[in-house]
Order: C-alpha cells, then sequence, then structure tokens
C-alpha cells in the first residue's frame, strides 16, 4: 500500500524529535529523516503550527504541548482497555490487583480490582503513593528502564526475574508481586507515562501463579500501548 511522503516524514520527524528530550537541531534532525534542510525546516514550520514541536531560544526542536494534548486524550482508552485486563487478574490470583504509574520519584495506583468472593483484601486505594524504590509496584517500574549501574539490587533481581515480589515493604503482613508494563521500543523512559501491574494479598498468595497471571496482564497492557 502507498504511502503519503510528506506525512510520513512528518510522522517520522515527530518520532526523532521524542526520542531527544533534550532536543535536536534542524540540521541533525534533516541528517535523521535524510532530507535537505530547506524541506526539514517546512516539516517542522507545519508540526510548530499545530503545538506538536516547539522551538527553544537555541533553535533546537522539542515536543510541543500539542504533543502531550494526544498523549492525555489515549489516556482513557488505555484505561478502558485496561479495567478488564485488572478484573481477571484479581479473579484469577484471588488478590487485589492494582496498575501504578511513576510520578518523578513516585509511584502512585491509577487504578485498582478487587476480587469477587475476596472476605479480606489488603487495602491498595487509588491515590495510593510511596517512592519508586518501595514497594513491588516501584520496584517493577524501575526495573522496565534501561540497566544502570545505580540500580539496587532489589530492581536487578526484578529486571533477571521479569517481576517483583516484596513483602512487607508497605503493609505489614502483605505480600506484592508486580511487573513493569513497559515502554514501547525507540522510546526513551520518561517520556511516556511508565506503569507497572501487581496484586497484592496475605502471606497466603501463591507466588508462582501470582507472577505467571501478572507478567501475562503486563504483556496484554502494552499491546494496548503499541496497538
Amino acid at each position: 500500500m502507498s504511502t503519503l511522503q510528506t506525512l510520513d516524514r512528518g510522522l517520522r520527524a515527530l518520532d526523532v524529535v521524542s526520542r531527544n528530550p533534550a532536543g535536536i537541531s534542524v540540521a541533525d534532525l534533516a541528517k535523521e529523516l535524510g532530507v535537505h534542510r530547506a524541506i526539514c525546516y517546512r516539516i517542522v514550520a507545519t508540526l510548530e503550527a499545530h503545538s506538536l514541536v516547539t522551538r527553544a531560544a537555541d533553535g533546537r526542536v522539542r515536543l510541543g504541548i500539542g504533543a502531550a494534548v494526544l498523549a492525555s486524550r489515549f489516556e482513557p482508552h488505555f484505561m478502558r482497555g485496561a479495567r478488564p485486563v485488572l478484573e481477571e487478574l484479581a479473579e484469577q490470583t484471588h488478590a487485589t490487583a492494582f496498575i501504578a504509574a511513576a510520578e518523578g520519584d513516585t509511584c502512585v495506583a491509577v487504578m485498582v480490582a478487587e476480587p469477587r468472593d475476596a472476605v479480606l483484601s489488603v487495602g491498595y486505594r487509588v491515590g495510593s503513593r510511596h517512592p519508586l524504590t518501595q514497594g513491588a509496584s516501584g520496584i517493577a517500574i524501575l526495573a522496565a528502564r534501561p540497566e544502570s549501574p545505580r540500580d539496587p539490587e532489589s530492581v536487578r533481581k526484578a529486571r533477571r526475574d521479569g517481576y517483583c515480589v516484596t513483602r512487607g515493604e508497605l503493609q505489614k503482613g502483605a505480600v506484592g508481586v508486580a511487573a513493569g508494563i513497559g515502554v514501547p521500543e525507540n522510546v526513551e523512559p520518561g517520556t511516556v507515562i511508565e506503569r507497572s501491574v501487581g496484586v497484592v494479598s496475605t502471606e497466603g498468595l501463591d507466588i508462582d501463579r501470582a507472577a505467571a497471571a501478572v507478567t501475562d496482564a503486563a504483556r496484554r497492557l502494552l499491546r494496548l500501548v503499541t496497538g
């Protein structure tokens, strides 16, 4: 199927800019796209007219507010698609299921589902906050990021295992199992919402079963992001 060359170049330019949080010069952007600088200026001007990019005082091109608006419009779509996945996870594990998101150095619960047969469950409310370095939800987000020499052993282990298990870090007697939902390829962490999915319960939680269910949920939720 044929494509529109100008539109293709504009979308590629937007992708390149998104992967350069510090900005990129028009000259370097033109090289990335393989086009003449004059053509690149017109591409940038068009994207700028729609607030998808902006040019700083130093001339470097960065993502504009229009890109954030588009991202915010996608979020309700993600949340609608995530709800049945989370409810299924809660039923499979007989535990409180959650989706958490990174906000700076903090982890925030953005969606919670309780199993229908729960007699006693561990409380994890929407809006609950804690440091990214504490609790399975935050550690799983950190483990989904590129490896860093500053990573603590808990993050390294979660990256090796594909999921994180914590005990009593946020609530006495509670066990958390979480996996990072991941970041689409060629996207820098921090330029998109970083999330994790997991469950929290008491010491009776079947860890192996929970880990399998959580990692499967993470894969399904990543497909909502990548399409």
